[in-house]
Formats: C-alpha cells, structure tokens, sequence
C-alpha cells in the first residue's frame, strides 16, 4: 500500500483565459503595472486603470530568445552562456468585439465615426462631422453635462469626449494615445481629430434633462475644455505608422487549483509569425468564424503582439514577461 503523501490542488485548471489591458505613458514608456503582491486583482472588477476585456481563446506565447554559447579550445568546449537579442511574441482571438479590442487586433490607429453632416465631405473613416458640443462645469467621468444639447444624444447612442485638436505634434489622446501628429497638415487641420481618435468613449444609458449618464465611466474623465460628439461606428484600417503600446495581464481563472497570471509590462501590436515553422511573410487570418450552430458563426478578433522590454526595479534585470501562480489553499509548495 502506498504510503506517498497527499500533494492537494497543485493543477491548475481552467475553463478559459481572460484578457485585461491598461495604458502605456508613450512619453515616458512608463507602464501600467501588476503586483501580484497588492491583494486579490478582481476579474469582474479590476482596478483602474485596467479594462477587462473579456474571455479570450486560443492563447499562446511564443519565446523567441536565443541562448548563445561562448565556446573555447580546440574541440570548441562551451564555456559559457548567455541570452541573444530578447524576443518573445503572443497571440489569441478576442470573442468580445469593442472600441479597444478592435485597436488591439488592428494594430495601427482606431478611429470613431463621428456623426456626419448631411451633404458634406465623404470618408472611409468619417467624413466632416455634426459640430462638437462642449462639456459643461459639473461634468463627471459617469455624467456628461450639455445642458439644452440632450436631444442629440439619445439613450443607447455612443460618445466621444476630449478636446479640439490645436495643431499640435505628437501624441494626441487624453489619458490614452490614440494617434501620433507629425505634420498638422497631414490630419488636415481638422478640429475634430482627437475626438476621431480618442479611447475616450462611452455609451450613454440615460438621458436627463441636462445630463448624459453613462454605463460606464469614461477612461480618461473629463480633460479640460472638452467637448462631446455622438460616434456611430468604429473603424480601423490595414496598416498605418502608429503601433498600439499596452500594458496586458492574462488570467487563467481557478476552477480548482491555483490562478495563473500572465503579466507583459509592455506589448506592441505586431506580426506574431515568429513561431516553428513560419516566417516573417507567413499569413495570419485578422478575423475567425467559431460556429454556433449553423449557419450562425460568431465573428472573433484575431490578435497578435510583440513583447517590448521593461528593467525590473529589484534588480535591473531586462524582462519581457512575468508569470504569477497564486496556489489554492492548503496546496503543497512543491
């Protein structure tokens, strides 16, 4: 009869993984960060300024560091090792479409529609848009005052808050970089396009006499002299020359076991054709069908990232990714 200790609720199990994304400061590289120390991080409600976005299939990482051999003597004896040029790469499809995941899967610049104005200049990402309305004093990141201007905006419909473009170069987008400016020329001078490219959205559950309620609050709140356009659809394109920088943490959610989490201080939308057997010209699929049941099909969002690096404070050390595992309770060490 064995006499092999007990080794309780060391396999993690899962049912799927969850995808949760926060800002990048693109003018300092400064990433949101994860301390699996700080307590509990709640899936249903995450601290901000992390957004949850939803169930995720088909997650897989790819590493890509090489470690390199310093060899010595006649018969080429290793020495030594050491780690080549970092590179690491992830990939996965969004199940839950959205304003930030269609960003992600895009990569490059993410538009909203604004409301168009009948009878003037037509777009394939927008054309000239119904006047902004400006945000009123006693605004809130849930509450958007516009005083008599509620009737433009009915319940259900969708918003973008921020301000007018001043012909500055740069990253424009309150809170979140939307786009970077080189030339205000090259974005025609246009009034409206930071609003065309805010992440600073929301969709407005109810109306009051002066007020717009959201469902949720806006993530970057209310910057100063912001104005309000309603959004009618959002639109990205194949390519451009601004890459999407996000912080990302990816939970593996305990059925029984521990949790494991998946932390990139640092993921840059790009080619994720590094793994076996692909090269940099491989072809990817941007969206899937999963079937339901015929001949419904639910549309995924295909997303792929290049892990950019981040030097850990307790030792200086370049890292890519950290990988958490919170055992169960009463679980063995080892």
């Amino acid at each position: 009869m064995s006499t092999a200790p007990l080794r309780p609720a060391m396999v993690p199990c899962t049912r799927q993984m969850r995808a949760y994304f926060a800002p990048v400061s693109r003018q300092t590289e400064t990433p949101t960060i994860f301390d699996p120390g700080s307590g509990a991080f709640a899936l249903n409600a995450p601290p901000a300024p992390w957004v949850d976005l939803g169930w995720i299939e088909n997650f897989t990482r790819y590493p890509g560091t090489p470690t390199e051999v310093v060899r010595s003597g006649a018969k080429g004896l290793p020495l030594a090792q050491f780690r080549g040029p970092l590179e690491t790469h992830v990939e996965f499809d969004f199940r839950e479409w959205g304003k930030l995941q269609m960003a992600l899967a895009c990569g490059s610049e993410h538009m909203n529609v604004l409301a168009p104005m009948g009878g003037m200049s037509s777009s394939p990402s927008g054309g000239a848009p119904v006047a902004a309305i400006a945000v009123l004093p006693g605004s809130s990141a849930g509450e958007v005052v516009v005083g008599a201007a509620t009737s433009n905006f009915p319940a259900g419909s969708l918003i973008a808050v921020d301000v007018d473009y001043q012909q500055q170069t740069g990253y424009v987008g309150s809170g979140i970089a939307g786009a970077y400016v080189s030339d205000p020329v090259k974005v025609n001078r246009d009034a409206n396009y930071v609003r065309r490219v805010t992440f600073n959205v929301g969709c407005v559950a109810e109306v009051t006499s002066t007020s717009l309620v959201l469902s949720q609050p806006l993530l970057a709140g209310i910057p100063s002299g912001a104005a309000v356009q309603r959004v009618v659809a959002f639109v990205d394109r194949e390519d451009g020359s601004f890459f999407q920088e996000w912080s990302a943490l990816f939970v593996a959610e305990q059925e029984s076991g521990g949790r494991v989490c998946f932390y990139y201080p640092r993921l840059s939308s790009g080619s994720g054709d590094k793994k076996e057997g692909s090269g940099s010209g491989a072809k990817q699929a941007r969206e899937g069908l999963v079937e339901i049941a015929k001949p419904l099909a639910a549309v995924a969002l295909h997303a792929a990232f290049t892990a950019l690096p981040y030097t850990d404070p307790n030792d200086g050390q370049t890292v890519l990714c950290y990988r958490s595992y919170f055992p169960a309770n009463m679980a063995a060490a080892y």
